[in-house]
């Protein structure tokens, strides 16, 4: 059956600025991080991108080494473009980065011009696109100069292939070089993408204001901890789980006794709340609207509108505040 977008896909969207562009992203986007590789059923990733652009969800984030193996998200992300989505590519944003290995020898990784062009000109032939809407640089390269690695996504956005730029993994100061080098070019930086989640806040140590003061948007990867902020671990280590399959993104050791009585109590204010464990922690990130959007994974279909679902109750009492930093401070 040939593919038809629903005709109220914005209805249930909530869509917010980035930065002080005029792009607007929605509140929850997909990353086709790990589910969308070779090693995962195509029909299934079919499924799974054709639901979230029907729930509103218009923000496809990529990178070149997204798989397993690297590369085959992209593949696979324009294969299913080309065959079912195409109708709607003006309605999509879509993001892909460099700066992880991707091929052997010394140009197939980090933050060098030759890199960074080269493998942008590599995603666009896999993904069959023109340009993409997002570039990022996908972490900071301790040997190349930033100037170098800032002009070379310059040259990208002149060039047309991707209308703008971000960065990801940075640390607030070298965020803050990087975001002045890209202005005295004339190609603002749009976004940043950092890891930032009830478990992991170091976003909250500077970075967060700074992005607000440059007018820089933000969207958190991993907000929910890997899977740990789910109801997937409340009564220990289910032997199907991603922490009990030896994935190297989350391991046993991680969920500590200490950790799982965090989430026990987080999941007990998110029954009061009326949410699933994993709808509060994504609101939490989207709470005081200095993230613009969260980035989830997904495998089913049930985890995409358990994620728009949290849009319905995303804001929090000042009570409710307190209580989650006193539980993730371990004073509860």
């Amino acid at each position: 059956m040939v593919y038809q977008a629903d005709p109220e896909r914005y209805q249930s969207m909530e869509f917010r600025r980035c930065g002080e562009s005029g792009l607007k992203l929605p509140a929850i986007s997909l990353g086709l991080w790990h589910n969308f590789g070779d090693v995962t059923l195509l029909e299934n990733s079919r499924q799974l991108l054709q639901r979230a652009f029907d729930l509103g969800i218009t923000h496809f984030d990529l990178a070149n080494n997204y798989g397993p193996p690297p590369g085959s998200a992209e593949h696979n992300f324009g294969r299913i473009m080309q065959e079912d989505l195409s109708p709607w590519r003006d309605e999509m944003i879509i993001s892909t980065k460099a700066g992880y290995t991707m091929w052997d020898g010394p140009y197939g990784d980090w933050g060098s011009r030759k890199y960074l062009i080269a493998s942008l000109n590599q995603s666009l032939k896999r993904m069959g696109l023109e340009y993409v809407d997002i570039f990022y640089h996908h972490r900071p390269d301790p040997q190349t100069p930033l100037k170098e690695t800032m002009r070379a996504l310059d040259h990208i956005v002149r060039q047309g292939k991707a209308l703008y730029v971000g960065l990801s993994n940075y640390p607030a100061e070298m965020a803050r070089e990087a975001i002045d080098i890209l202005n005295d070019l004339g190609t603002p930086c749009l976004i940043h993408q950092p890891k930032y989640s009830m478990f992991e806040r170091w976003v909250e140590d500077g970075l967060l204001d700074l992005l607000q003061e440059k007018g820089v948007g933000s969207i958190a990867f991993s907000p929910l901890a890997g899977g740990q902020l789910t109801d997937r671990y409340l009564h220990g280590i289910p032997a199907d789980s991603r922490a009990a399959s030896g994935s190297r993104f989350l391991n046993p050791d991680q969920l500590t006794d200490a950790t799982l009585e965090k989430v026990r109590q987080l999941n007990a204010l998110a029954e009061k709340r009326g949410q699933k464990l994993s709808q509060m922690a994504l609101a939490w990130v989207l709470r005081e609207d200095k993230v613009t959007s969260v980035l989830i994974g997904a495998s089913k279909i049930a985890q995409l509108e358990d994620a728009v679902g949290m849009l319905a109750n995303r804001h929090f009492s000042k009570e409710e505040c307190a209580q989650i930093d006193a539980i993730l401070n371990g004073a509860n």
